[in-house]
């Protein structure tokens, strides 16, 4: 097919890649522990974790988890926040063969039962903090092995042991918990240094994770990533930004977004290791006071996040004062990046806040603006290397330029398939390789992609098909919102009706001042017939507005 987005391709970008260049992560790893032993790979709380300790730990782990009974293609369960403990985990888990099943430490113990029951996780690491979690489905999922942890087990002595015993016992933030037979992971990493470790061969056709996603649309599927994947999409990111001198040696990128998720699993962890790069990690992304203190420590050249985060911290006080002379660029995704946002990311900090999309299907990265983009263009950016992207009908004819359809995506990077789940494999992947993305999308004149709406999310008013991106887009301009959420709602007259729910920046601001604004900015029937201001709207873990969420509070509301 026509590629007419080459054309508009940065000096230096590659249009296809190598993706071979690895046997598979473990080899990327490998080669970088070796190449960058005594460089820093992490940072938590001012504890540096370097590459050469980051090998030792995780070949420990891995003996340990040989020597319980696990062995290639078992499925791991990770559930922790952004601690050293991860990276030490992940890298361990992979050594001794297994799959990786990110889990959300938020969760419920509904979704921990779905998703330990689905993947058939034989293996556990669990934050202490939620293991209260695991206790109530223990009986229920097929874990054997359980592994706990507190978030400073890896900071050292005292800062570590101070850390563990205020969130004991002054924060109250461990729940008690009975897990008869778990291990704690200390005791592992002592045991295993003593062990034999037997690396299995591992290959690009190999599953590397199970990346649980859809949640907040239906039953939660496990995505098999295979290692040819993760391989070709860090190589594809990585062909992107280092035309543009973004993800040299030595680069510093600060990891909020939580490594459980694809985003920065990818973007931070996987890219960042292949460069050796260092990771910031931020325990708690939400303390955003804290999060600002703790980009004052270090002089960072990249952040990734979510339009929310990025919004956050350009409200928190002391953010604006920061030091941002070795800031290169900030990268966007997970949710459409605002105008309002961006504009603003650039004026305060004098770098680009760079627009990207992808899905956990596409491992994710699918699309991503220039990296030395001037301004704020609207747009989901460039199909990456070794990529197609294409619009198409309902009929699943691909559709000319200009003309609006679904996005679908071709390329190494897309997923093996939902784990064991055939049909609803086959809903959304063809048998050609198009991937079926469910977003609305356009190609404009010079390839560049836009995201016009979800699917599920479009809003019909009296016949005229409304987007909430394009209204939250508009109404996140005005200086009194801080955050905006717009849904439709059943209407007698137009059958659905625009709403509205803002989160005030400015106490002041009133219904009429919304309505006057939009009357300003939108036609008519774009204009939000219901408005309703709340102190904080409902987010997924990585900060992304769940419009989902708002549409059931509603749908309850009209029940009841």
């Amino acid at each position: 097919m026509e590629k007419p987005w080459l054309d508009s391709y940065p000096e230096g970008v590659p249009a296809e890649i190598d993706f071979a260049a690895y046997n598979s992560i473990l080899d990327l790893f490998d080669r970088s522990r070796e190449k960058y032993r005594d460089q820093t790979a992490y940072i938590n709380f001012g504890r540096e974790l370097t590459y050469g300790e980051l090998d030792r730990r995780s070949r420990d782990f891995a003996a340990w988890l040989q020597s319980k009974g696990m062995r290639k293609g078992d499925r791991i369960a990770l559930m922790m926040p952004n601690i050293l403990q991860y990276p030490v985990a992940v890298f361990g888990a992979m050594r001794a063969g297994m799959v990786i099943v990110n889990t959300n430490p938020m969760y419920t113990p509904r979704e921990l039962r779905h998703q330990l029951q689905d993947s058939g996780a034989r293996a556990i690491v669990v934050v202490e903090n939620f293991a209260n979690v695991l206790e109530k489905v223990h009986g229920e999922v097929p874990v054997e092995l359980i592994v706990t942890t507190r978030i400073g087990d890896l900071l050292g002595f005292p800062k570590g042991a101070l850390m563990n015993f205020l969130m004991k016992h002054v924060k109250k933030a461990i729940p008690e918990f009975n897990l008869p037979g778990s291990a704690s992971f200390g005791a592992a990493l002592a045991a295993g240094s003593k062990l034999p470790l037997e690396t299995p061969a591992l290959s690009l056709d190999d599953l590397a994770f199970l990346q649980y996603t859809g949640g907040t649309t239906g039953v939660a599927k496990g995505a098999m990533l295979t290692h040819r994947n993760l391989v070709a999409n860090l190589l594809q990111s990585k062909a992107w930004m280092i035309p543009a001198g973004v993800g040299k040696e030595t680069e510093t990128v600060i990891t909020a977004l939580p490594l459980y998720h694809i985003f920065a699993l990818t973007a931070n962890c996987l890219v960042y290791m292949a460069i050796g790069g260092v990771n910031v990690l931020i325990t708690d992304p939400r303390d955003m006071p804290g999060f600002v203190k703790e980009l004052g420590k270090v002089p960072f050249t990249f952040i990734t996040g979510v339009n929310t985060l990025f919004n956050g911290l350009l409200n928190t006080p002391g953010f604006a004062d920061l030091d941002f002379s070795t800031l290169k660029a900030a990268l966007g995704g997970g949710m459409a990046v605002q105008r309002a946002v961006a504009e603003r990311w650039r004026e305060v900090t004098g770098t680009p806040l760079i627009e990207a999309y992808g899905l956990t299907e596409t491992s994710p990265a699918a699309c991503i603006n220039p990296m030395d983009l001037d301004g704020f263009n609207g747009c989901i950016g460039l199909p990456i290397p070794s990529t197609e992207c294409a619009v198409m009908d309902e009929a699943g004819q691909l559709l000319p330029q200009g003309e609006v359809g679904e996005l679908v995506i071709r390329g190494p990077q897309v997923m093996k398939g939902y784990w064991q789940r055939p049909e609803e494999t086959a809903k959304v992947m063809a048998e050609d390789g198009w991937l079926r993305t469910g977003d609305v999308a356009v190609m404009t004149e010079d390839g560049f992609f836009k995201i016009v709406d979800r699917k599920k999310d479009m809003i019909l008013v009296s016949g005229f098909n409304v987007f909430p991106n394009e209204i939250e887009d508009v109404i996140a301009h005005h200086p009194k919102v801080l955050e905006v959420a717009v849904i439709g709602v059943p209407d007698p007259k137009s059958h659905e009706a625009v709403k509205v729910f803002i989160v005030k920046s400015d106490p002041s601001l009133t219904e009429q001042e919304v309505r006057d604004f939009c009357a300003e900015e939108l036609t008519g029937y774009k204009r939000p017939r219901h408005i309703e201001f709340r102190e904080e709207l409902p987010k997924s873990n990585v900060g992304k507005i769940l419009r989902r969420e708002l549409r059931d509070e509603e749908l309850k509301k009209q029940q009841a």
